[in-house]
């Protein structure tokens, strides 16, 4: 009942703000910071990718012709990869097959079958039969990604764990790069990885490669260089299982699994790193329909955990989750602004409205307008400049980046709109189960990747 209480009061809040602006500033005022604040999250992440690049990234060795071998863990540990798969008979074969041919040697493949209505036990288990280091557990029912890797968790032998999805294809040295850091510092409770896009065949495939190179990317190292992440990449991250164990592992009735173990093990002070060199190659949406789903599941995700962690963030210990908590508060407010600006504007258009209220034009200034565009260029400049070392012919991807504002701001604006509701009407302690996601139209040939 308290956790209601909290999420009605952000809620309100989140409602509230962008209709109390309005009232004590004129609508134009409104507007500005729905143009701003994307400014100057920009601004803010282009600082924080320097940062990170010229303290740590730019030191780092890195060879995308095998000449640098970072295989060598110290202590040689075992290293558990753990692979849940809910119908992912297609392309089991390859996922397992990338996870087995990592260069670190000492390491168990344990893969966990979710219920799966389509041939992936059976797949699972022919594979099994001729590769020792595989194992494979069966669940009679689907139970969600989340139970998955906590049953996963709970057979694995090795303290350090290396979670990818049953579609991810593991760069052979990803899985060195993810848990020397764990064994480096002994406060980290995880790791997440780079994912890379293979499926760009569509425009918005490639947009997503310019996404996740120049906006994911800078916002990871941003988040890093203040201390906290929102959330590990649920498709490759690797974590410590005794910090894992402190925290309950992962919860079941959230549907954004890896969100909600991010917060819980940085609020039980565990550190969580991001390491650009450990590279995935992942499958996504290709079609408006298949991102709409994913992202309105991402924004539902961090809607959920606010409302789990409203109520009790706000003290001293917790100072360091400030700033997270504090970004998507105001992220989800420029939304719902950006809503009420729009709404006030096509009112202007058939009444007459009081001068405070009116918003006289959805274009931004041209000076404005002028300085988004060189911001955003900048920032794609940048990221070019720091990723190419991971992926080859990544410039022609970021050609298509041009149309991230009118598709991504959009669906930002609309996923955000609709999961606060969902989020509050959500039964409470209702398991999240998962379903087969939209896997794009044509994948990218995995040979010559990096």
């Amino acid at each position: 009942m308290i956790d209601r209480i909290y999420a009605l009061l952000i809620l309100l809040l989140v409602l509230g703000a962008p209709v109390g602006v309005a009232l004590s500033l004129t609508g134009d005022v409104l507007l500005d910071f729905v143009f701003f604040y994307p400014l100057f999250m920009s601004a803010l992440w282009i600082a924080g990718g320097c940062y990170f690049w010229l303290h740590w990234e730019r030191h780092w060795p890195w060879s995308r012709d095998g000449e640098i071998d970072p295989s060598a863990l110290r202590g040689e540990p075992l290293v558990s990869i753990l692979v849940p798969c809910f119908n992912e008979g297609e392309h089991a074969c390859d996922t397992i097959g990338a996870a087995l041919a990592q260069r670190y040697p000492w390491i168990e493949v344990i893969a966990i079958n979710d219920g799966s209505s389509d041939a992936t036990g059976e797949v699972l288990d022919r594979l099994a039969a001729d590769e020792p280091r595989l194992r494979v557990l069966h669940l009679a029912q689907n139970q969600g990604k989340a139970v998955a890797l906590r049953m996963g968790a709970l057979a694995a032998r090795s303290e350090y764990l290396v979670c990818i999805d049953g579609d991810a294809l593991l760069e052979r040295d990803a899985l060195a790069y993810l848990v020397a850091p764990l064994i480096d510092n002994p406060r980290v409770g995880a790791v997440t990885g780079n994912p890379r896009i293979r499926t760009r065949s569509t425009l918005i495939g490639r947009v997503q490669v310019g996404e996740f190179s120049s906006i994911i990317g800078l916002i990871k190292r941003t988040q890093r260089v203040y201390g906290r992440i929102f959330t590990v990449s649920g498709v490759i991250a690797a974590f410590r299982r005794s910090a894992l164990d402190r925290i309950g592992y992962w919860s079941a009735d959230m549907i954004t699994e890896d969100i909600d173990v991010s917060w819980k093990l940085q609020l039980n002070h565990w550190s969580i790193f991001y390491e650009p060199r450990a590279l995935c190659w992942i499958l996504m949406p290709e079609t408006l329909r298949g991102l709409w789903k994913q992202r309105l599941r991402w924004a539902q995700g961090g809607a959920e955990v606010l409302l789990k962690n409203i109520g009790s963030v706000w003290v001293w210990r917790f100072r360091y989750m400030w700033p997270l908590l504090i970004e998507f508060c105001l992220s989800a407010v420029w939304a719902f602004t950006f809503a009420l600006s729009v709404l006030l504007w096509l009112v202007g258009q058939l009444v007459e409205m009081p001068p405070e209220l009116r918003v006289t034009s959805m274009m931004p200034p041209a000076f404005t307008g002028l300085v988004l565009a060189c911001v955003c260029l900048l920032q794609f400049a940048l990221s070019l400049f720091i990723e190419r070392r991971y992926e080859k012919g990544l410039a022609r991807s970021l050609f298509w980046i041009v149309w991230y504002p009118m598709v991504f701001w959009m669906l930002t604006l609309f996923t955000t709109l609709v999961s606060f509701p969902k989020v509050m009407l959500k039964r409470r302690q209702q398991r999240a189960r998962w379903v087969s996601p939209d896997r794009g139209i044509e994948t990218l040939s995995t040979r010559n990747r990096s």
